[in-house]
């Protein structure tokens, strides 16, 4: 993804690993499920800002993260769940948080170390990582195929913190770092779509400069 840089925001004083990301992550995942069944057949071969993917790619993708996301707190190997299969539908989506959900009740895991692809992380930090991801690609998916794109305030708010302190804008350049450079919010963006440029997406064309 490419954009313009903005200056780096600041980080919050608390790491935002400290805080429970369960309820974000159920609010997330709720948000991403009804987007999911409003998705059409006809719409799978449409863009989305997250250019790697077009909607069926993308649909794909979201799914083999809540795979990871329940395998993480299950303790079971994060990096052996297989992303993107052609496999995946929509409608895998719904039961596979619901047992990514049920994984984490345990209080144990938010403090567990755990392996992921930006490395060994205690387990609050890789559920707020996945928090982060089931948004943007979110606001990806619903700006791509014309719906609501406004997600829960408060888990826009945890996700945040932790992306503008673990995804910093200055690590952008670096060949490992699966991010492009922030972009600046248009004047009237919600914290949702401020969310997504802070992961490197561009809002035009896909909003419009009035709403």
């Amino acid at each position: 993804m490419t954009g313009t840089t903005a200056p780096t925001a600041t980080a919050p004083t608390a790491a935002p690993t400290a805080t429970d990301p369960r309820p974000a992550y159920a609010a997330a995942t709720a948000w991403m499920t009804e987007l999911l069944a409003n998705v059409t057949e006809q719409q799978y071969a449409l863009p989305t800002p997250c250019t790697e993917f077009d909607v069926l790619g993308l649909i794909r993708h979201i799914v083999g993260t809540g795979k990871r996301a329940a395998a993480a707190g299950a303790g079971r190997d994060v990096m052996s769940v297989a992303v993107d299969l052609p496999t995946h539908a929509a409608a895998d989506y719904a039961p596979i948080v619901a047992e990514a959900i049920d994984t984490w009740r345990d209080d144990s895991r938010l403090t567990a170390p755990i392996v992921v692809p930006w490395g060994e992380v205690p387990g609050a930090g890789v559920l707020w990582g996945y928090v982060n991801e089931t948004l943007v690609h979110g606001w990806d998916l619903a700006v791509a195929t014309g719906q609501p794109a406004r997600a829960d305030a408060a888990a826009v708010d945890g996700a945040f913190a932790f992306a503008t302190r673990f995804i910093p804008a200055q690590i952008r350049a670096m060949d490992d770092v699966p991010f492009g450079p922030v972009v600046e919010p248009r004047p009237g963006a919600d914290a949702t779509e401020r969310l997504a440029n802070w992961s490197g997406r561009v809002s035009a064309p896909w909003v419009s400069a009035d709403e």
